[in-house]
């Protein structure tokens, strides 16, 4: 790589660095915005807090100097009135602090909320193409491990920052303004503790983010193979996920030892630089005291304010430390919350009130990748109520087609209209209404048969729930379960099998009762019975609607009305069944080859 292109790379780095920071700032002043009045209240409550506990060893200072004398001399009032107030305080600093503590907690816990409900509903609301891209694993991460991130800096770090750099404003001031010789003392051993804790933000910034690095891939990695984990028994990976996963893990251990020997390093010199302070205020300081020129008591008070001063400087490497983890991991999120929808919502939504199901691509084109079209230029119309078979060999371009009409997502050119209404334009959940889409995975959700159902139609009845399952032929098997239609799936339907699964699916779409139905590969989990017992379903389903049926199976598409033949993302025949097979086409090779098949 040549220098220039080098510093070309460096640039861009920088600046993805710099727009990335700017997104957090955005993003945690967005959710700090709403919170002023408790802000404030935090605020006020922090300094008064501060104030209290700094003003102790000034009144040590005047007890043993002033207070003290006049008790020998017989005068109580002094030392009454400076332990009244010094416990006032007392009291006064702790209650501060215990409800700046509470207040801050609210705040904390009101932005996490805020904060989990905008990842969830952004990870919801974007589009397929997003989620076929980003894994699942990654998406997890933001709202596990990142999220905890943040959490541990705003529970914790940051009440804890925020006191701890006042104690050491106010500490340095009153030292100050007692004694300005010790105060200088303070000063200068400011300035190492002051390069110590700088080269400790350096490295601790690289490292800390390793570790956020290395985590999340470690993250992805257990979700991904307990997700895929019939596919790792199957094909016997055990070894080589474990192998991988090991190496992942040895890298994370690595990146926190790397972070936790640099605080081995920070942490001991923060504590000498602190002692040494200590003792050469104290010989200053105890010089002074034999030649006169300063108080026992002013002595003791300016040795308080410097030994506390250095307890927030060890608190403030510490925060850094959270502070880099959790800054790492809002720049994560504020870029998944900065993702747009490439299927984006109509600015003036145009409604569907009652739909036909009439489908017409003009012109369309689409393309995964800009230039490299999987559909070439289409013009094809579905009239409403037609039952429409896509075959093809894989990856000729039917899934891509369905994905289209249900709006997964969106034509690259060209219009696709549903009852002449652009489904770009069209209201969303008209749309999503309108068009239903049964897949191959037939997923189930936590939860009972019931729920899974009313998924197509939340408001229905029981008595429509069971007329659904009826039609599909899925009634019998649901009520011989433990608890019936009240019976619970668990996740991913653990209780069902695969083709119980895919019925359940056929009974879901069933209630939705859409005016468009697209079967994608929907019968490929049963087996001859079971296919032959939801055929009867099937046909009831597919009646009075436009369905588009896509399968390699032949007998699911018997019935189809029409057949569209795909190659390569072109329609190359399109008639019906008989038709086509009448013909010498690829579909009656096809079909010749099926029926063979069955003898």
């Amino acid at each position: 790589m040549s220098a220039t292109a080098t510093e070309d790379h460096v640039d861009l780095d920088r600046a993805q660095h710099l727009e990335a920071r700017g997104r957090s700032r955005a993003l945690l002043g967005s959710l700090l915005r709403p919170h002023k009045a408790r802000l404030t209240l935090g605020a006020a409550l922090v300094i008064v807090s501060t104030a209290g506990q700094v003003a102790g060893p000034a009144l040590v200072a005047i007890a043993i100097d002033r207070a003290l004398p006049a008790l020998v001399d017989g005068d109580r009032t002094p030392i009454l009135t400076i332990g009244t107030l010094y416990v006032l305080l007392a009291i006064v600093a702790g209650v501060t602090y215990a409800a700046y503590v509470r207040t801050a907690a609210r705040i904390s816990q009101a932005v996490l909320l805020d904060l989990r409900r905008r990842v969830f509903a952004q990870t919801q609301r974007l589009s397929l193409e997003f989620h076929e891209r980003y894994t699942s694993g990654r998406v997890i991460s933001r709202q596990t491990s990142d999220l905890e991130a943040l959490r541990e800096l705003l529970d914790s770090g940051l009440t804890g920052i925020v006191s701890g750099v006042l104690l050491m404003l106010f500490t340095g001031i009153s030292l100050f303004a007692l004694d300005w010789q010790t105060g200088l003392v303070l000063f200068v051993a400011v300035v190492p503790a002051a390069m110590l804790t700088r080269w400790y933000q350096k490295r601790s910034a690289r490292y800390y983010r390793g570790t956020r690095t290395t985590s999340a891939r470690l993250i992805v990695s257990f979700v991904e193979t307990m997700t895929g984990m019939r596919a790792v028994q199957a094909f016997r990976r055990e070894k080589a996920n474990e192998k991988a996963y090991g190496d992942l893990a040895e890298e994370y251990r690595q990146a926190n030892t790397r972070a936790f020997l640099l605080n081995g390093t920070f942490d001991p010199g923060l504590v000498l630089i602190g002692n040494v302070t200590l003792t050469v205020a104290l010989l200053v300081g105890g010089l002074r005291v034999l030649d006169g020129s300063v108080e026992v008591g002013v002595l003791l008070a300016a040795l308080l304010y410097t030994k506390r001063f250095f307890g927030p400087v060890h608190q403030l490497g510490v925060f850094y430390n959270a502070f880099q983890s959790a800054s790492a991991a809002l720049e994560k999120i504020s870029g998944l919350l900065a993702e747009e929808t490439t299927v984006a919502p109509p600015a003036h939504p145009v409604p569907l009130p009652s739909p036909r199901g009439e489908l017409r691509f003009d012109g369309v084109e689409f393309a995964y990748v800009p230039g490299r079209p999987v559909l070439p230029r289409t013009d094809l119309t579905i009239p409403a109520g037609q039952t429409v078979a896509l075959v093809g060999a894989t990856g000729a371009g039917k899934s891509t087609l369905a994905k289209l009409v249900t709006r997964f997502y969106d034509v690259s050119t060209g219009r696709l209209t549903i009852d002449g209404v652009d489904v770009r334009e069209a209201d969303p959940t008209d749309l999503r209404r309108a068009v239903v889409m049964v897949t191959q995975e037939a997923y189930l959700f936590s939860g009972t048969v019931r729920e899974n159902i009313l998924i197509g139609r939340p408001d229905a009845s029981f008595e429509d729930v069971e007329a659904a399952a009826r039609a599909v032929g899925a009634h019998e098997f649901v009520t011989a379960m433990p608890d019936g239609y009240d019976t619970d799936v668990n996740k991913r339907g653990g209780r069902v099998s695969a083709g119980q699964r895919q019925l359940l699916s056929f009974a879901r779409a069933f209630l939705a009762d859409p005016a468009v139905l697209v079967l994608d590969e929907a019968t490929s989990s049963l087996d001859i019975p079971g296919e032959r017992l939801v055929q009867h379903g099937l046909r009831t389903l597919l009646a009075d609607r436009t369905a588009i049926i896509i399968a390699h199976r032949l007998s699911t598409v018997a019935d189809a009305d029409r057949v569209l033949v795909m190659e390569h993302g072109r329609v190359v025949e399109d008639g019906t069944p008989a038709e086509l097979i009448a013909g010498d086409g690829h579909y009656a090779s096809l079909h010749r080859a099926w029926r063979d098949s069955l003898v």
